[in-house]
C-alpha cells in the first residue's frame, strides 16, 4: 500500500487519491454510494471531496444530495475519525455568492447534512469576483476559529485573487488557504501550469486536481463519437474530442499497456508525477475504483512522462 502523504501546511494525512462524490445522488443512489465509500476505505482511501451543490445539475435535485448521503454513511459506520472530509461553498445555482453572511449559514447547513461537527477542509468553491477578498478571508478564518473547519482552501479562483487572499491572511494573521483545486489533466494544462502552479509552489499549497480524467475521456473508452451514446458524461467528454485529444489518448494507452495498467491509472500517475497532491476521481460503482487506486503505485519513467508531455503539449498552449 502506498504511503500516505501530508497535505502541506496541515497535520492531515491522506492517501494520494481524493474521492470526488459528485456522482452521489446522480449516477449512484444512496446504497450504491455507500458501497463506493466502503470500497474506497477498504482500498486504503480516506479523503472525500464534496460540496453543497453536488449534484444540483440533475433535474429534480436540490444540490444537497452528496453531503446528505455522506452524512448517512458516516452515521451508519460511525467512522468520522477514519476520513478527511472537504466540502465547498459558493457554487450552488441558488447561491453563487461569496457573501460572508451566506457563508456563515452554509457551513452550518453542510455540517448538519454531513452529520459532523467539523470539516477538515472548507473551500471557497468559485469566486464571485465582487465580494472583497478581505471579507471572504475573514469569514473563513472565523469558521476555523469556531472549530467548524480545520483548514481553508480555494477552488476556481484566479491567481490574482488567490494571491490577494494569501497576502491578506498573512497581513491580518488569518487562516490562509492550504490548498487549491484546479482543473488539470493531460488534455487541460495551460491555465493551471501557467497561472496557478507557480503560486502553489511558492506558497507550498496542496493541489487537488478536478476533471483529472477529463470526464472519462482519459479512461480510453471513448475513441469514436459512437462511444459517447448513452454516456452520462457524454456531453462533457465531447469537448475533448479532437485530433490532438485522440493523439494524447493513443499515447496514454501505449504507456499504460507497457505497465499492464489501465489508461486511467497512467493518467493519474502522470498527474502525481507532475506534482498533484491527490487527484480527484469519482466512481459510480466500487469496481471502478481498482484502476484509480492503483495510480500512486505506478511509477512512470522519465521517458514516459516526457512522451505524455509531448503528446499533450497542444493543451499546454491552448
Amino acid at each position: 500500500m502506498t504511503q500516505q502523504v501530508q497535505i502541506p501546511g496541515t497535520d492531515l494525512s491522506i492517501f494520494p487519491i481524493n474521492l470526488g462524490t459528485n456522482t452521489f445522488g446522480w449516477t449512484a443512489d444512496e446504497s450504491g454510494s455507500h458501497a463506493v465509500l466502503d470500497a474506497f476505505l477498504a482500498a486504503g482511501g480516506n479523503f472525500l471531496d464534496t460540496a453543497e451543490s453536488y449534484p444540483a445539475w440533475v433535474p429534480g435535485n436540490t444540490g444537497r444530495e452528496s453531503e446528505t448521503i455522506i452524512g448517512s454513511w458516516l452515521a451508519a459506520r460511525d467512522n468520522r475519525d477514519k476520513v478527511v472530509i472537504a466540502t465547498k461553498v459558493g457554487d450552488h445555482p441558488d447561491h453563487k455568492t461569496q457573501d460572508p453572511a451566506y457563508i456563515r449559514t452554509a457551513i452550518d447547513a453542510s455540517l448538519e447534512r454531513l452529520q459532523t461537527d467539523y470539516v477538515d477542509l472548507y473551500y471557497a468553491h468559485r469566486d464571485d469576483e465582487v465580494t472583497p477578498i478581505a471579507e471572504v478571508a475573514r469569514v473563513f478564518d472565523e469558521i476555523v476559529r469556531a472549530g467548524k473547519a480545520r483548514y481553508v482552501a480555494v477552488s476556481n479562483y484566479s491567481k490574482d485573487r488567490l494571491a490577494e487572499w494569501l497576502a491578506v491572511a498573512e497581513h491580518e494573521n488569518l487562516a490562509a488557504p492550504v490548498a487549491i483545486q484546479p482543473q488539470h489533466s493531460l488534455v487541460k494544462r495551460r491555465e493551471y501550469e501557467a497561472e496557478l502552479r507557480p503560486l502553489a509552489q511558492e506558497h507550498n499549497l496542496g493541489v487537488f486536481t478536478y476533471f483529472s480524467l477529463a470526464a472519462g475521456f482519459l479512461t480510453g473508452k471513448y475513441r469514436t463519437e459512437d462511444d459517447l451514446e448513452g454516456a452520462s458524461r457524454g456531453g462533457m467528454v465531447q469537448g475533448y474530442f479532437s485530433a490532438e485529444g485522440l493523439k494524447a489518448v493513443d499515447e496514454l494507452v501505449a504507456v499504460a499497456e507497457a505497465h499492464d495498467a489501465a489508461p486511467a491509472t497512467a493518467a493519474l500517475a502522470w498527474l502525481l508525477a507532475k506534482g498533484a497532491t491527490a487527484p480527484i476521481v469519482s466512481a459510480r460503482v466500487p469496481e471502478q475504483l481498482d484502476a484509480l487506486m492503483a495510480a500512486p503505485g505506478l511509477a512512470l519513467t522519465a521517458d514516459e512522462i516526457a512522451r505524455l508531455d509531448r503528446a499533450s503539449a497542444p493543451f499546454a498552449r491552448a
